[in-house]
């Protein structure tokens, strides 16, 4: 009988669920505010990295839903939860899809980990602009304010949440078995 490696659906919800809540933290709990769009810098995408990188695509996803929770909890962000689940659940999809079907062409996990998240950063940062333009009515010059900041909370994400894979995996190796080999091992 084959070895199982794979997480059963009533475990990724588990851990989606979980990251999920840790994402609301990290997001709630470090808040940077941008006054000319009401939007906010915060440590939520590092949290939406990991889960993507280390169980795929529907953690990664579920994870990124947690990020609502915090915009409508935060003073003044409650416009942004909708674009905000839709923004955040897609990103984490995105960023485990490509983790997860890279592989193959780069055994590198490092490079294969900046390669999945640089498309599903950009999707946020992109995702915000259009989002604060068409559903929120800012002018092009307001939100475009807010893309830079969005593409260093991007590449902040990145850089805390590859060590953390790292560590996480040193700590608990019997999760190499449930990864999608982000160890390189």
């Amino acid at each position: 009988m084959k070895k199982e490696n794979s997480l059963r659906p009533t475990l990724k919800l588990a851990l989606g669920s979980i990251l999920a809540a840790l994402v609301f933290i990290a997001t709630y709990s470090f808040v940077l505010y941008i006054p000319a769009t009401s939007g906010y810098f915060n440590l939520g995408e590092s949290i939406i990295y990991f889960a993507a990188l280390m169980f795929g695509p529907f953690v990664g996803a579920f994870a990124g839903a947690g990020a609502t929770i915090a915009d409508v909890l935060i003073p003044g962000a409650a416009q942004f939860a909708p674009g905000t689940f839709l923004i955040k659940v897609c990103e984490g999809a995105i960023v485990g899809f490509l983790y997860t079907n890279l592989r193959k062409q780069i055994s590198n996990h490092d490079l294969r980990g900046v390669v999945s998240v640089i498309p599903g950063g950009l999707l946020m940062v992109s995702g915000y602009f259009v989002y604060e333009q068409t559903v929120l009515g800012y002018p092009f010059a307001v939100a475009l304010i807010e893309v830079p900041l969005n593409i260093v909370q991007m590449l902040v994400g990145l850089l805390i949440a590859m060590p953390i894979v790292h560590i996480v995996l040193r700590v608990f190796p019997q999760l190499k078995s449930y990864t999608h080999n982000v160890s390189g091992e």
